[in-house]
Formats: C-alpha cells, structure tokens, sequence
C-alpha cells in the first residue's frame, strides 16, 4: 500500500467516525455552519465593504471552530486511545497519519464555506476571486498548524475544549475588531495578531482595493502558520499526556 493510499484510507475512516460521534460532528459540522448561517442572516452586507468584513468573520470563526477546535480534539482523543502510537508502529509517515486524521476536517470546513460565501456573494460579489480563495487556504493552514501545537498541550479530549479557547477567542476577537474599527486604527497591531492581517486580506479580496498591501497582510498569516508548524515539531506528542 503506497502512503497515499494509506493516508486515505485513515481520511476515510476518520470521517466515518466523524460522523458517528455525536460530539464531533456537532463540533465540525453544525456549529460551524450555523455559526456562518447566523452571521450572514443576522447582518447586513448592503453598505460598501461590509460584505468583506463579514467574509472575513465567517471564515475565521468557521474554521476556528471546524479546524482548530475539531482538529486539536480529534488529536488528543487518538492520542489518548493510543491510535497514534499504534499507526506510527507501521509503515506511514508521521506527516501521512497526521494528515489522514486532518484532512476530512479540512474538506468539511471547505464545503460549509462554499454553502455559506456562496450565498455572501449573491448580496455582494467578491472583485478577487483568485485571492479569496488564498486567504481561506491561509487560514486553513494556519489552522491546522496550531492544532497540531494546542494538541501537544491537550491531555484529553474534554481537555483539548479548554486548551483551544484562548487562542480562538483571540483570533476571532481580533477579526470582529476589525471589522468594527476598520484598517485606520492601530492597523500594524491588528495586522500582527492572528486572524487580524487574515481579516483584512479576506476584505481586500472581497471589496477590492490597493493590492500593494499583500506583502503586509500575507507574512503575518503566514507566519503564524509556520509559529504553529515549529511549535507542533516542538511540543506534538505521540504518547498519552498526564
């Protein structure tokens, strides 16, 4: 079996235990969407620009809770059920048994975000295209990246609801802000925190605007994507935490 085939196969079968678990799927699945669903019926995206700040929200607040929050979970329950020793017992590469039991997160969250920009953009259509949709890998990948470190200080699942709150409110908190206030204030600190540089990409991409600012809104994002790469090399464990 080549490590495509095996990472799929663990993909498949972490999704149909996904979908059996009551609590993940609510997690991964409903809360997400609904989360998105409310924002977009609760809110306004008829003023100029308001449509991309409240893509910006969407995004971020779906993947936080469908990636992160589902992911840094998934994680510490097969740790604590000791699958992820018994998996690295085998042929599989680390990077290969990590992203079968991430990947079926992630194409969930990119399904419920289709649903949910898809109807954004009936109200207001995106001027990017091509960059919206590089602001939502980003924040894929940035999600992904802290997981994996959250999950190495997650010692159960019921732990991994707690460890992942901080940074998740923060995230989100610093979109909401700039929604809110806009680019014109404290601008640099808000670019700097996670999700703040992402939010004001995702607004840019939606509204349109000065794509001189890329450089500016890109290395923050992706630095946190990699701040969370390096920590999960650094703090990721495979055996059970006490």
């Amino acid at each position: 079996m080549t490590s495509l085939t095996a990472t799929t196969a663990i993909a498949a079968a972490e999704l149909r235990m996904m979908l059996r678990n009551r609590t993940v799927a609510l997690c991964a699945l409903l809360v997400p969407l609904a989360f998105g669903g409310f924002l977009l019926f609760s809110s306004s995206a008829e003023a100029p620009g308001a449509a991309g700040m409240l893509a910006g929200v969407q995004i971020i607040g779906m993947v936080g809770m469908g990636v992160y929050v589902s992911a840094t979970t998934t994680l510490a329950a097969r740790r604590q059920t000791l699958f992820l020793k018994r998996m690295r017992g085998g042929a599989l590469s680390d990077r290969g048994i990590l992203a079968g039991l991430v990947l079926p997160l992630v194409a969930v969250s990119l399904a419920q975000l289709l649903i949910v920009l898809a109807v954004l953009s009936t109200r207001a259509a995106p001027e990017h295209v091509w960059l919206l949709v590089v602001a939502v890998l980003l924040a894929e990948a940035m999600f992904v990246g802290l997981a994996l470190a959250t999950a190495g200080f997650s010692t159960s699942p019921e732990h991994a609801q707690y460890t992942t709150l901080p940074l998740f409110f923060v995230t989100l908190g610093v979109a909401i802000w700039f929604q809110v206030t806009g680019a014109d204030d404290l601008a640099w600190v808000k670019r700097a925190l996670p999700g703040g540089g992402l939010a004001e990409l995702i607004a840019l991409a939606w509204n349109g605007g000065d794509l001189g600012l890329l450089p500016v809104l890109l290395l923050p994002t992706l630095g946190w994507a990699v701040l969370g790469g390096v920590a999960a090399a650094r703090f990721f464990r495979w055996e059970p935490r006490r």
